[in-house]
């Protein structure tokens, strides 16, 4: 895309198209749609963006995103805090919220161990995870990561970790197509997988 006009119009353009999956095009249809809303609207979505990044925190417990140092989810005692279930990120949270078949809690890893991509146990939240099983063992730990090399991967890690510490450890069913994200999977369907959940150590040994 040629280098437009305005210096400011091309400013607002090259930094919305710096957001992932925002090409050069939208970033500039997105641009002219901010320019042309009222001032307070503008203001509106500037607060809301710099809130993100200066109000928004890390649930200290389960490391979900939350407005507060403890998230709603965890500091709900109508949910089960023996029963966690370990995710990628808030967006698998959202996803298995939506299926309202889970009644316990959640741990947010904030990846999966991914060594082509730098990503090792210690850029993710794992070690909090052991120790957090490790101060207050649960009852079941469900492993819900993506149905991917690297999920498969970081499940089988986090269960040599805690296997000593917990009664059951779980995977969702694989209802759900290899490679595929949580956070793209149909409500009914990821809904089946969590009520259709199996032992981990039997779901390995089947896929070895």
């Amino acid at each position: 895309m040629t280098h437009i006009f305005s210096k400011i119009l091309d400013t607002a353009i090259n930094e919305i198209a710096k957001l992932p999956g925002i090409g050069k095009r939208t970033a500039l249809r997105l641009a002219l749609h901010i320019n042309r809303l009222p001032s307070e609207e503008v203001e509106q979505l500037l607060s809301a963006i710099k809130n993100l990044k200066t109000e928004l925190h890390s649930c200290e417990i389960c490391h979900n995103l939350s407005d507060n140092r403890i998230c709603n989810i965890c500091n709900n005692n109508k949910r089960n805090p023996k029963l966690i279930c370990v995710v990628q990120d808030i967006r698998d949270v959202i996803a298995i919220e939506a299926t309202h078949q889970f009644s316990g809690v959640y741990h947010v890893l904030g990846g999966v161990i991914s060594p082509m991509d730098g990503i090792g146990p210690g850029q993710l939240t794992l070690q909090n995870l052991f120790d957090r099983i490790t101060t207050t063992p649960p009852e079941e730990v469900i492993l819900a990561l993506p149905a991917t090399i690297e999920g498969d991967t970081t499940n089988f890690y986090i269960y040599k970790n805690i296997r000593d510490n917990v009664k059951r450890i779980t995977t969702i069913a694989r209802g759900i197509g290899i490679g595929e994200e949580l956070e793209f999977t149909d409500e009914v369907t990821l809904g089946r997988s969590f009520i259709a959940r199996t032992d981990f150590e039997t779901a390995y040994s089947k896929n070895s």
